[in-house]
């Protein structure tokens, strides 16, 4: 007698619930511990108004190492961002806008901050980077993409320039210690990559940087072509002048005049 065969298997999921998306068979088994060689962020901040998805969100922040805190209001952020080694920022909250929950948390800490939010336009992220935020991620994304950005974020606030004697250019004055810029005895507050980007083009005055060179060095091994392009518009309008940051067609990039 034939036996009945069995039931045909479900097709892997491609999209989980609330904006996260998980490539076919890809989804991160249980790990209780972090990849080999991969140094867990610490404590991460989730902001989100979505309960369900800061909720899945923080259980595959714990299968990755880290120690996750929900909140859903900008005024919880603003309290619990102090004890905290990295922040998931929502921009779409009850109570206020993400970008200004950014630029205050800039204002007064230098936890690295991701915003991750559904708004996707290049304005939305421009304003985003300029707010002080030090990368930006859009709704849905990809588990893997999001855990190799944090860790790449984590990895760079690790990370400090060689020690150097402060840099004049014309009205231009970086300080690497303290890391404060200054235009003509005014600070311009810039966000850690921007800085890191000033800082090592400066360190090669009238020389033109490589494109991937500054990719390699300030933003690790995740990054896109947008994301240089990006950083030097924001940089050459806090500068005051796009003559700061010169562009060389095919090649990369060199400090100006300003």
């Amino acid at each position: 007698m034939t036996q009945n065969a069995s039931p045909p298997r479900p097709l892997p999921r491609t999209i989980a619930p609330h904006g996260i998306r998980l490539l076919p068979d890809t989804a991160p088994p249980p790990a209780p511990h972090p990849p080999a060689g991969v140094p867990p962020a610490g404590r991460v901040l989730v902001v989100d108004h979505d309960a369900a998805l800061a909720d899945t969100l923080a259980d595959q922040l714990r299968r990755h190492g880290h120690a996750p805190t929900c909140v859903r209001h900008a005024a919880g952020a603003l309290q619990a961002h102090q004890d905290t080694d990295l922040v998931l920022l929502d921009l779409e909250l009850p109570d206020l806008d993400g970008l200004e929950v950014c630029r205050a948390i800039r204002r007064v800490s230098r936890v690295p901050v991701i915003i991750v939010t559904a708004r996707h336009s290049e304005l939305d992220c421009v304003l985003g980077l300029q707010a002080g935020a030090d990368d930006y991620v859009t709704k849905p994304y990809g588990l893997r993409e999001l855990m190799a950005r944090i860790e790449a974020v984590t990895r760079r606030a690790r990370w400090q320039p060689a020690a150097q004697p402060a840099i004049s250019h014309g009205r231009l004055h970086i300080d690497a210690a303290s890391r404060e810029v200054t235009v003509d005895g005014t600070r311009v507050a810039l966000t850690r990559k921007e800085f890191d980007l000033l800082c090592l083009l400066a360190a090669y005055p009238g020389t033109v940087v490589p494109r991937k060179q500054l990719l390699k060095q300030v933003w690790g091994d995740t990054w896109s072509r947008r994301t240089v392009d990006t950083h030097v518009s924001s940089l050459r309008g806090k500068l005051g002048g796009s003559g700061w940051i010169v562009t060389v067609r095919g090649v990369g990039f060199r400090l100006g005049d300003g």
